[in-house]
């Protein structure tokens, strides 16, 4: 048994699957809801199960999408329904580790999440689609394309991306200081439940700023999906999205490619990211929100919305 074979037994079994079992009438609804569940689940190349929406008409031109630390694909929904209701059909997945996918021990690697991108793909039969990436998804599809290449896809688009590297190291000495990744780390195992309150009242959406106004919804909705997540995937997942090198990944990107980067991005900062994608990837079109922290994708989304549209359909 397969284990998103046992997620549909267990979900049957919620649903009064016991009960229904006593007879052979009421049996027959069983397999129903245990396809109903798997249905949304693929299984990445280690068994894996990854949660996958998949909305909007099935003939519709494909846009997937790929969210950030500590997120899930709930993340996008602002942009999913958005481009679903002008008939698009949108997907994405729950990397592995966080949010309704599975929660192995090991392989949260970025490496890992572009094969585990290319299993969605494959199994959801998508030929060519738009990629697009926010923060650490953005180096889920610059290694998707530097492992898998572009035969699946049609177009890129990078937001908030953490490409072509966050982190500061010895042959990129103006990243992030290793002193905020230390600390991240630290804070994730001290109280992690803290860090995603702090994070998301503070710096992701600009709230710490003079004269913002905070909203108590987006921080309970990004403290909720980051609560959702394994403690171990999101402690790997920090090594990953801070220190990992895209360089070589951006310069196979060859398909028409937008990056879009908050200006005054307090986590990913524009320069050593937005600006540096941009000038990696031939052809790339660069547009900055100004003042825009680092999540647009909720606080600039009606903007950000018809950005991807007028790409999309171009």
């Amino acid at each position: 048994m397969n284990a998103i074979t046992r997620l549909a037994l267990a979900a049957t079994l919620a649903l009064g699957g016991a009960a229904v079992l006593t007879t052979a009438h009421a049996a027959t609804p069983a397999p129903t809801a245990a396809a109903a569940v798997a249905s949304q689940y693929v299984a990445a190349n280690d068994g894996t199960p990854l949660y996958v929406k998949d909305w909007g008409p099935k003939d519709g031109p494909v846009v997937v999408f790929s969210h950030g630390w500590p997120l899930n694909a709930d993340s996008w929904e602002s942009q999913m329904q958005f481009l679903a209701e002008r008939g698009y059909r949108v997907i994405a997945h729950d990397r592995r580790g966080h949010g309704r996918s599975g929660q192995p021990w090991a392989n949260n690697t970025m490496d890992q999440y572009a094969d585990d991108l290319d299993a969605v793909l494959s199994a959801k039969g998508v030929k060519r689609a738009t990629l697009v990436g926010f923060s650490t998804g953005g180096g889920e599809v610059a290694r998707y394309i530097g492992r898998h290449g572009t035969a699946r896809v049609a177009k890129a688009v990078f937001v908030g991306a953490i490409t072509p590297i966050m982190g500061q190291t010895p042959t990129h000495p103006e990243g992030v200081p290793t002193a905020v990744f230390e600390s991240l780390r630290k804070a994730s195992l001290d109280n992690r439940s803290q860090l995603y309150k702090d994070i998301a009242s503070g710096p992701f959406f600009g709230f710490n700023r003079p004269g913002a106004k905070a909203s108590s919804g987006l921080v309970d909705s990004f403290y909720v999906q980051g609560m959702q997540a394994g403690s171990k995937a999101t402690y790997d997942s920090i090594d990953a999205f801070f220190y990992s090198d895209f360089r070589e990944d951006l310069k196979k990107v060859n398909v028409p490619t937008l990056v879009i980067h908050g200006a005054d991005d307090q986590i990913v900062p524009i320069e050593t990211t937005g600006r540096a994608t941009a000038r990696l990837v031939k052809g790339a079109r660069l547009i900055e929100y100004a003042g825009g922290p680092h999540g647009i994708t909720d606080t600039h989304k009606d903007r950000l919305n018809q950005d991807l549209l007028d790409f999309v359909r171009q």
